[in-house]
């Protein structure tokens, strides 16, 4: 059976990074153009949140060779929807990387674990 997203499969964009050559000029923007606060920093990235954000940070900006979209991460309505969905991605050349506690914000993981360096 062929796998089709709907509108209800997806809860949440919960947080995505983005890549970048000129990360002092991105931060910049987020923050004076955007109005995005920064909440945290680790190595060479940024992690950033708006007023009502209820997550610590939903974009994360990382210094770069090149400009590029490094990481997405989605809320589904469930674990075999997740599944599903990843499955899809990989068939349309957008492998999902899966591995937890990766690239998430400073103070959140899953499963609970704390970021290193927050």
């Amino acid at each position: 059976m062929t796998f089709t997203p709907s509108f209800h499969d997806l809860a949440h964009l919960a947080h995505l990074e983005l890549l970048t050559p000129k990360p002092e000029e991105s931060l910049a923007f987020f923050t004076e153009i955007v109005g995005l606060h920064e909440s945290g920093r680790s190595g060479d990235s940024v992690y950033l949140r708006a007023w009502g954000d209820y997550e610590r940070a939903s974009l994360k900006l990382t210094a770069a060779k090149t400009s590029g979209l490094g990481h997405v991460a989605l809320r589904t309505r469930s674990g075999q929807v997740l599944t599903q969905l990843a499955e899809h991605l990989s068939q349309h050349g957008s492998g999902p990387d899966r591995r937890k506690g990766q690239s998430h914000p400073p103070g959140r993981r899953r499963g609970g674990g704390r970021h290193p360096g927050s």
